[in-house]
Formats: structure tokens, sequence, C-alpha cells
């Protein structure tokens, strides 16, 4: 029997498709997770919010606490250029400061041997930054030129993809969630609530998205009160980040200033 030889064209773009379809997550991937979904679009998708912000209700700015205690997050965004601060890491490693970094999917998938890293390390705790970096809103709304969720759908796999694969590589589902831009409309907080998160923000903007220079942070996290939530950014080391964080955080630590993660005090 002559056998019949298959095009090495089509078995190339097999394997192709392939690829693609293993590379691409899939935000409902059991039956529960589906079911979650519907249930939510169905109770929150008419719902039209008219709060847009960082700071509005719902949102965890602050550690629920009197004591001298300050909490630094640390965001890893995931776009194209984005990088990987070692010097920042390796400081905070030396001084044993503990800090909550928020990480983003494409960060994950672009660092998978240094995220492996972070994660073994206690003095660190892995939270959600969403799948994509996106603004969290029901309705599509944009700022800093980054286009929000479109709806309740797109927010629930913006969130849970990002979960789930945290998960999957750690063992432990995030606790926290905090949007690309840190910005929410209302009906996305009250989602995020019932899908069993907190959406975290912060009463300190530390680098203003690793724009700052190295004196702006020190000016910045030095107006640090008891239990203040400090934003910062671990995937820019060309910038001036971590040059500020080396100066202001041992003069804190001079003021009688501890650090701790998020984990560690109830959030308000």
């Amino acid at each position: 029997m002559t056998k019949k030889r298959i095009n090495p064209i089509i078995t190339a773009l097999l394997f192709l498709c392939v690829g693609i379809l293993a590379a691409v997550p899939h935000a409902a991937a059991a039956p529960e997770d589906a079911a979650i979904k519907s249930a939510l679009v169905t109770e929150f998708g008419g719902q039209q919010p008219v709060e847009w912000g960082e700071t509005l209700s719902g949102v965890r700015t602050r550690l629920k606490t009197d004591e001298k205690v300050v909490a630094l997050t640390l965001d890893a965004c995931g776009s194209e250029h984005d990088g990987y601060d070692e010097k920042l890491i390796a400081f905070l490693e030396a001084e044993k400061i503990p800090a909550t970094l928020f990480i983003n999917a494409r960060w994950i998938d672009k660092n998978p041997e240094v995220f492996a890293r972070l994660a073994s390390n206690t003095l660190f705790e892995i939270e959600n930054h969403g799948w994509a970096h996106r603004p969290a809103s029901v309705t599509g709304r944009s700022v800093y030129g980054l286009q929000g969720t479109e709806n309740v759908a797109e927010l629930v796999d913006e969130i849970e993809i990002n979960a789930r694969k945290i998960e999957s590589l750690t063992g432990r589902k995030p606790r926290y969630y905090r949007s690309g831009t840190a910005y929410y409309d209302e009906v996305a907080v009250r989602i995020v609530e019932r899908l069993g998160y907190e959406a975290v923000g912060f009463d300190i903007l530390g680098d203003k998205g690793a724009s700052y220079s190295s004196v702006e942070v020190q000016r910045a996290l030095l107006a640090a009160v008891p239990g203040s939530i400090a934003i910062f950014h671990m995937n820019h080391p060309e910038r001036e980040t971590a040059e500020g964080l080396m100066e202001a955080l041992p003069v804190l630590r001079a003021r009688g200033f501890r650090f701790v993660l998020l984990k560690d005090y109830s959030l308000q």
C-alpha cells in the first residue's frame, strides 16, 4: 500500500495552531468558573457605575492599625518594555524588608524563573495585578490611555485568569487584587469582593508609575503615617525607584517604623 505524504506546510500550520491554543489562557477552565461568571453577569450586568478613581468606597487604601507600620507594595505590570528591578529586590532581601508584590500575568510569562524565586521567598507576598493590566471597569472606561474592561464578563476574566495562574504556580490563590492603573468603578469593586478578593489601592503614591526621580520617591515615602500602604513599581529598573527607596527606607526605620505584608493586618 502506498502511503500518502502529508504536505509539510499543512503540518507546520497544525503545529503552529496547537502552540497558539496552548498559550491562550482559558477563563472558564471548569464548569463552576463559567457558572460564577454567568451569575455575576446576571447580577451586575445592568448596573451603571457613577464613580471612577483610585480611592472610591470599597478600595482598601490603609492598614487598620495605629502601629508604626507601613506596607510596601510593588507592581509588576507586564507591558512590552517592562523589565525587572533586580537592584530593588536585592536591597529588600539584604535588609529583610517585606513587600507585597502585585504581579501581572504577562510579567510572569516574561520572567518565569524570577517569579518562581520571588514566590518561594517568604519575605514577599504574591498578589493579583490582572491578566492584561486593564483598569477595572464594567463599561470600558479608560485612563492613562489604557482601555478598561468592557463589561462584567471581561472584568471577571481579567481577575480570575491571573488568579488561577498564580494559584497553579504557587499553590496559593491570591487574596488581594489591584487593577491595572489601580482605577476602579464602584460596580467593579463589588464584583472584586464577590469573587472573594479585596480591591487594594494606596495612600502613598510612591513613584507615580515609576516616573518619579529618586528625590521625589524619597519625599513620597517619608510622608508615611502609621498604617500607610505605599505603591511602587518593580518593572522599570531603568528608572529611579530603587535609588529613592534605598535612601528612604533606612530613614523610616530610624523613625521607628516597621515594614509589613498586607496579610499581616486588616485593611480599610
